[in-house]
């Protein structure tokens, strides 16, 4: 919608409704620039983080990553206030990464502690955020299109903070009001590729077994009417993030390119590239000759086969500590740009040539725990663990590394 103007005039009513990390910050700056133009609305924004200061919009916490009955009160507070509009009213969605943990509608008799434990169940098995949201969205009555089913506003305009790679908006909270272009059975192959079909609960298994033989309605797709009014703009991504990092190296004299901002796949094998990646310049000068500097975005994934706590960050930066062990002049950081890496206080972790040594000096046995997907407890020890607290956004991950 770059080369689109919406006239406030042709509307008696400005609503705006906003789920995700970033939503809370987002909502501030539309009651900004709205100003009296605002009518209300609702911000639903994760729990333990700085309310906003919103005095228009009403601020709503909920539960993240796992939803619990804060996250089912404020979707059905939410979709309460969109099916009250009518076609004379425009509505302004601020979306981004969170959204689907924080609103939370399961098709009955699905109840949210046992949605919760479907996506637990998909999140350790190492899943995809593709692959988790296809599922979330066919056990939802607000994802996957369906916010945008339910609203009666005569507009809807999408604002997106993307958390994931390439900026699918049917995924950024489980695409609320974006058309869905996965089907159920898609869900239960995602089920069956992981093993899980024995493990979810009876109530989700029978949801998608009916959704399959066409006994709940699928998702809105593409030709659904109620996207006619739907417009949509991303306002910031990880390439955004990955380009800052790149201008702020450069500031400091060293040479940076960035790799990739659409990263995926196994965090420690991410770790192990970007390690033998810094060796290879070390020995080689190739790809790049020192004093220089690699930036990676994305969003990688840890299959748990442990009981530790980490995050894919911090697996990411222990894998890869291995590889550039003995190595001068190297250090590699990766960091989620929301603050929070995994079930942890951490924001990711940094590692350099040094890291294994100090870490055999402590005692700490660095086989086992990477096995036990304990990252948490191997860099804890070392002061390796930046803590920065909730950045009220976020565009997935960043890693650098640095080579002088």
């Amino acid at each position: 919608m770059n080369d689109q103007t919406i006239s406030l005039a042709d509307y008696d009513g400005v609503y705006v409704v906003g789920a995700g990390k970033a939503s809370g910050a987002m909502v501030e700056s539309l009651e900004h620039i709205l100003g009296d133009r605002l009518t209300g609305g609702l911000a639903v924004f994760p729990t333990g983080q700085v309310m906003p200061r919103l005095s228009r919009v009403k601020a709503v916490a909920a539960s993240h990553p796992i939803p619990d009955v804060s996250s089912v009160k404020a979707a059905e507070e939410l979709v309460a206030l969109i099916e009250r509009l009518t076609d004379r009213d425009l509505l302004i969605c601020a979306i981004s990464g969170g959204g689907s943990s924080l609103l939370s509608l399961p098709l009955e008799p699905l109840t949210i502690e046992d949605k919760g434990r479907v996506v637990r169940l998909i999140m350790n098995a190492g899943a995809t955020i593709a692959e988790l949201n296809t599922v979330r969205k066919h056990l939802s009555a607000i994802k996957g299109g369906w916010l945008a089913n339910h609203s009666t506003a005569g507009r809807i305009v999408g604002l997106f903070i993307s958390d994931v790679v390439r900026d699918r908006l049917d995924l950024i909270a489980s695409g609320p009001i974006s058309p869905d272009p996965t089907t159920f059975p898609d869900a239960v192959q995602i089920l069956e590729k992981y093993s899980l079909l024995k493990s979810i609960p009876g109530a989700a298994l029978e949801i998608l077994r009916k959704g399959t033989e066409g006994g709940i309605p699928e998702t809105p797709k593409d030709d659904d009417p109620c996207f006619r009014k739907v417009s949509h703009l991303v306002l910031g991504n990880n390439r955004v993030a990955c380009l800052s990092a790149q201008r702020y190296l450069r500031s400091k004299g060293i040479k940076t390119k960035v790799l990739s901002s659409s990263v995926t796949g196994e965090a420690r094998y991410l770790g192990s590239f970007i390690g033998s990646l810094a060796r290879e310049i070390v020995g080689f000068n190739e790809p790049f000759r020192r004093p220089c500097a690699f930036v990676l975005g994305g969003e990688t994934t840890v299959t748990v086969r442990g009981p530790g706590i980490g995050g894919r960050n911090q697996e990411c930066t222990m894998a890869c500590a291995r590889e550039i062990n003995g190595l001068n002049g190297v250090a590699v950081g990766s960091i989620g740009t929301d603050g929070v890496d995994g079930p942890t206080d951490a924001a990711g972790a940094v590692a350099d040539g040094m890291t294994i040594s100090r870490s055999e000096a402590l005692g700490l046995r660095f086989d086992e725990l990477l096995a036990q997907n304990n990252s948490y407890r191997f860099f804890e020890p070392l002061k390796d663990l930046p803590i920065t607290g909730r950045t009220n956004t976020n565009v997935n991950d960043v890693t650098i590394a640095v080579l002088l």
